[in-house]
């Protein structure tokens, strides 16, 4: 067997292979894609459990302003030898007897600074989280489009490999008809067979990618992948709103969850100053309780009592060696720290803001170019087979056109993925980024179904 036929043999295997994996009638959509990585990433759901987590510091907090209610109940059995040293020759008294002891006690805090500061600590480290878990929601869309469009892009780089080997394969053909005709050079019949061995390796190489980029949308999904969505041929790019950037910089400043939380931390780093300069403050309680006593102690033997109290207890605080003031210094320092950080944090937003607001706006020229390229591309490969024909252009000129036609195609669909995702980075930037704008970003593909 010849090693064109089988060449021709491996080649035709590799076309099943891809037929047999482009069988399934639906795709996963966009949207179809984004409610499974809800349910299954792992990423998105630890931030889940740890969201969860956080609800409980509010209730932590407010507990130091609630009532406080204890229990006690103490049953014993007891033997006792009593001497009586007022009698003559001391007589013991043998005893045994049960005791009991029991008592409920109610403490209600009336001014308790620390326990003011330990509340709003609370309720700040849980609105901190809540912000940091809406700021994973965000970041969960972005991942999820950026390595559906990445699947999607290799796919097409797959399908843009296997039509240019398909075109070789077809110039080959032929050259080698004019060749043995006479009308050809062995020359032609060698550039083309270059250009086509080359393609075959490329289609091998675009199939792993396929294979690689569906396995990391599958790892967030938590389902495999076999097919997806095609950018609609109307794609036509939207006027960005709000047009300015000033407009995004104050969204940013005021929406961004990331942002948001890092205030949040900065407003716990404080109350737990405060809570440790309330070690300075005195501190005043309610106390009620009711106590119920038999035989407790040796000198209520065979006694029972009911004792209800309702009064007051206040506990001031002299000196603890320093570690008061030391304890508080130290959390404003650290306050401080994270403050410094949240301006730092605040800067960095506003860079990664203008950048991605400069790419959005600036996509939809790089769109027109990489469509116009196309178009140009297209009218060459024309021209430059006529011009082969009338014996102006020669082989060589043609592969060079079909080669540029084919990068053509590839900068045109990485333009339009770049634009889809530039669009969302730039709404994640500014913190306002919605369910809605995956389903505008949807509506670029094709929906064929429900599947995967």
């Amino acid at each position: 067997m010849s090693s064109s036929r089988r060449r021709s043999l491996r080649l035709a295997a590799a076309a099943a292979l891809l037929a047999a994996a482009a069988a399934p009638a639906f795709a996963l959509s966009l949207i179809e894609a984004y409610e499974l990585a809800v349910k299954n990433d792992p990423t998105y759901r630890a931030a889940q459990f740890e969201n969860e987590a956080a609800q409980q510091f509010a209730v932590l907090g407010r507990s130091n302003l609630l009532p406080n209610v204890a229990a006690t109940y103490s049953p014993s059995r007891n033997r006792a030898d009593v001497t009586n040293t007022a009698v003559a020759g001391g007589a013991t008294d043998e005893r045994r007897y049960s005791a009991l002891s029991a008592a409920l006690q109610l403490r209600q805090p009336l001014f308790h600074p620390e326990g003011m500061a330990r509340y709003r600590q609370g309720v700040a480290q849980t609105r901190g989280s809540d912000a940091q878990f809406a700021a994973r929601g965000q970041e969960l869309m972005v991942r999820l489009a950026s390595a559906y469009t990445f699947a999607k892009y290799a796919e097409d780089q797959l399908a843009l490999a296997v039509a240019q080997r398909e075109a070789l394969a077809e110039q080959r053909l032929t050259n080698q008809r004019l060749f043995l005709r006479g009308e050809g050079t062995r020359t032609d019949v060698l550039e083309t067979q270059a250009r086509f061995d080359l393609a075959v390796a490329q289609v091998l190489e675009a199939n792993d990618s396929v294979t690689n980029a569906r396995n990391a949308l599958s790892a967030m999904i938590g389902r495999d992948v076999t097919r997806l969505d095609a950018l609609t041929d109307d794609f036509a790019i939207r006027q960005l709103v709000p047009g300015n950037f000033e407009d995004w910089r104050g969204l940013a400043l005021s929406s961004n969850p990331e942002l948001l939380a890092r205030r949040h931390a900065v407003d716990v780093a404080l109350e737990e100053a405060n809570r440790h300069r309330a070690g300075h403050l005195p501190r005043l309680d309610l106390v009620a309780s009711l106590g119920r006593t038999d035989s407790d102690t040796i000198n209520s033997f065979n006694q029972k009592a009911t004792v209800r109290s309702v009064g007051v207890q206040l506990t001031v605080p002299i000196y603890s060696g320093g570690a008061v003031t030391a304890a508080a210094a130290q959390a404003q320092s650290n306050a401080e720290r994270i403050q410094a950080e949240l301006d730092a944090a605040t800067a960095e937003t506003m860079v990664e803001l203008r950048k991605q607001f400069d790419l959005t706006t600036s996509s939809a020229a790089r769109h027109d170019a990489a469509r116009a390229a196309l178009d140009s591309a297209l009218l060459l490969v024309e021209a430059t087979r006529r011009s082969v024909a009338g014996g102006q252009r020669i082989n060589l000129d043609v592969l060079q056109a079909q080669q540029q036609l084919f990068d053509a195609r590839r900068t045109l669909a990485q333009a339009r993925y770049n634009h889809l995702l530039s669009v969302l980075r730039l709404r994640l930037a500014a913190g306002v980024l919605q369910l809605q704008d995956l389903v505008e970003m949807a509506r670029y593909f094709k929906t064929t179904g429900t599947g995967g």
